[in-house]
């Protein structure tokens, strides 16, 4: 089975703006990313149920020209809250990288 360091060359989560969390997945080359989109494994699904949040808040928007993916969703507290555990939302990747892409 695959990960997405097979498909990626760059997973990173990061703040877009102090109540967004946003994701980029750019890929090793044409061929990775049109096998990563197909698999349909980064779905607005998928980051609802691991991010707490519903499936119509999350954006998952496919940039073909870039080989990249990005999805973007409501962060969970607001950016600097005392329930923040991330305030730069630099480690909210890392529930993805152990999970095997069909």
């Amino acid at each position: 089975m695959a990960t997405l360091l097979d498909y990626c060359s760059l997973v990173r989560s990061k703040n877009a703006g102090p109540f967004t969390l946003t994701f980029d997945f750019m890929c090793h080359d044409e061929t990775t990313y049109d096998a990563l989109t197909a698999t349909g494994f980064l779905s607005s699904a998928l980051f609802a149920s691991l991010y707490g949040t519903a499936p119509e808040d999350v954006q998952v928007v496919t940039h073909p020209l870039a080989l990249a993916v990005k999805v973007s969703l409501p962060r969970p507290a607001a950016q600097g809250d005392l329930h923040d555990p991330d305030c730069y939302a630099g480690r909210q990747y890392a529930p993805l990288m152990d999970m095997q892409l069909l």
